[in-house]
């Protein structure tokens, strides 16, 4: 069984200045049928790259086109980002879960 909730970090500036490297996010994975969550355009969302699976990104859900992908895009643009700019629109089944909140770990903590 997997947990609802899941832990990720931040790695890249492609979300400045909404999320910044080093933080954590804190994310519910989908656990409707099919695995999906339920997500609206605006949210962030954890999805796996199209063209390359075990890669996870961070973006923000611009819009759902109607055969139900998802366009996703970066904050910061700027950043070189990696969104459906270059790969082109998401499934649903590579959406993994849907950010609940952001933390930062407190200077001088260990990496957990």
């Amino acid at each position: 069984m997997r947990w609802p909730l899941w832990r990720v970090a931040v790695a890249e500036r492609s979300m400045e200045p909404a999320l910044l490297p080093g933080d954590w996010l804190l994310v519910r994975r989908g656990l409707r049928r099919a695995g999906q969550v339920r997500i609206r355009p605006g949210q962030l969302v954890v999805a796996r790259h199209p063209g390359r699976p075990d890669m996870l990104l961070v973006k923000r859900a611009a819009r759902q086109l109607p055969d139900g992908s998802w366009w996703l895009q970066s904050d910061n643009a700027g950043a070189g980002a990696v969104d459906s700019a270059r790969f082109g629109a998401v499934p649903p089944a590579l959406i993994e879960g849907r950010v609940l909140g952001r933390y930062r770990r407190a200077p001088g903590q260990r990496r957990g």
